[in-house]
């Protein structure tokens, strides 16, 4: 325990030993099979990534991935926002989101993408999945945070013909703003794993998923582990920084 003091990680102490423990029973495990390519040891994958990190081709790969996917991201975030607003201000608009949502939320991804498949490029298939995966979550999100306001300090401000601008800063924001965090750190989590998910089953050039199935076909397990813990710092990388920005922006929200 003085250790983690020390290094000044006594705040993450307790995580930091769930990820000594799992690496731990990986390490049993690697021991049981006894075989490095059916299953290789924790070292033998971060030296692969070690590898990995210093080739340009490596970089390329991340940034041309999540050009694409991040940009799906954010447009089903800003079009969530809007069909969400939408929705809540005329009911036509939100009976006819309904059947579309609907669908997205439940159809498989992988179908939706050998469907998708006739009708796109695999180069930008990724984003229109990203797209579809991440639109309904928003959407639902902030309509629910909408439908969530205070209806007493509505009526309120009706009385005292407080404007609209400062409703939505002082009413609506509030209400929305827990939602739409969830929303944004869910979905982008989960329109990241769609993403590569869609690379590797399109097998779109130049991807993260390209590399995994490559990696895949020529047995090359470490480096299939080595992509897959790319994968998850990525998520973890992006949740962390939506979740930063909406900090950062809270603030200037409530003056």
């Amino acid at each position: 325990m003085k250790l983690f003091r020390s290094l000044g990680l006594k705040k993450h102490r307790n995580q930091l030993l769930a990820v000594l423990f799992w690496l731990l029973v990986w390490e049993v495990l690697v021991l049981s099979v006894d075989n490095e390519l059916l299953l290789p040891s924790p070292a033998s994958v971060l030296l692969t990534l070690l590898d990995l990190i210093q080739t340009l081709d490596f970089w390329q790969t991340i940034l041309y991935s999540s050009l694409r996917i991040i940009f799906g991201c954010l447009l089903a975030i800003s079009t969530g926002l809007v069909f969400a607003i939408g929705a809540y201000r005329f009911l036509w608009v939100k009976d006819l989101l309904a059947l579309p949502v609907k669908i997205m939320e439940t159809i498989p991804v992988a179908c939706f993408i050998i469907i998708a498949l006739i009708w796109l490029h695999p180069q930008n298939l990724s984003i229109l999945v990203a797209y579809m995966m991440v639109l309904p979550i928003i959407y639902s999100n902030v309509l629910q945070g909408l439908k969530s306001r205070d209806e007493k300090l509505l009526q309120m401000a009706r009385v005292f013909g407080v404007s609209t601008w400062k409703k939505i800063k002082a009413i609506y924001a509030p209400a929305v703003r827990p939602f739409f965090l969830s929303a944004v750190t869910v979905g982008i989590s989960f329109g990241w794993k769609a993403g590569i998910a869609t690379e590797i089953i399109a097998n779109s050039n130049h991807s993260i998923g390209e590399r995994l199935y490559e990696a895949k076909l020529y047995w090359m397990t470490k480096e299939q582990l080595a992509w897959a813990v790319v994968i998850i710092l990525i998520s973890i990388f992006y949740e962390k920084t939506a979740r930063m920005i909406m900090r950062l922006l809270q603030p200037q929200s409530e003056t």
